[in-house]
């Protein structure tokens, strides 16, 4: 974030890939010259990158907070001594999407592994959402009540953005 910066989010936002999006910054940006820095942050990244993908460990959340100890007391400077604020922080007030995402939902409906999308009965037919898939998941039938083909779904959300009725919704399984 750097100094004076300020982010500001909403219920709408996953800390788990807020978390995963800043260290994914932090070790990008690591020197590499301290095992710590370098290897820690890595490590965490990948932890973060699993839970996102719904293939999150029981005790991935444990390994978390004592890597991210690890690498703020064992860094040389800064960047590695203040790398895992951000997981350190949304681990402490936001565990709960830590678990549900350990049980395969994202209470947010952001980390795309975790959820699906569904045509509720506010649909009317008008085929926006159909227009709008650049993958065919969604059936052009004018007038009809559309349904989403989970298996072509790659979740880009361009069928919610283009439906003018609140017809499509995101769900976490």
């Amino acid at each position: 974030m750097g100094s004076g910066g300020l982010v500001v989010l909403d219920e709408r936002d996953c800390m788990v890939d807020i978390a995963r999006f800043f260290l994914k910054f932090t070790q990008a940006e690591s020197c590499g010259k301290c095992t710590f820095c370098r290897i820690g942050t890595k490590r965490m990244l990948e932890i973060l990158e699993r839970l996102c993908a719904g293939e999150g460990r029981r005790d991935d959340l444990e390994k978390l907070a004592t890597l991210a100890d690890y690498v703020s007391r064992g860094s040389l400077c800064g960047l590695g001594q203040t790398a895992p604020n951000p997981v350190l922080t949304t681990l402490r007030y936001f565990r709960e999407e830590y678990q549900a995402h350990l049980e395969g939902r994202c209470p947010a409906g952001r980390c795309p592994a975790l959820i699906r999308y569904r045509v509720n009965t506010n649909c009317i037919g008008c085929t926006l959402c159909a227009q709008a898939c650049p993958v065919g998941a969604i059936a052009y039938r004018p007038y009809e009540k559309h349904e989403v083909d989970e298996r072509l779904c790659t979740r880009c959300d361009m069928c919610r953005q283009a439906c003018q009725d609140d017809a499509v919704e995101v769900v976490s399984p």
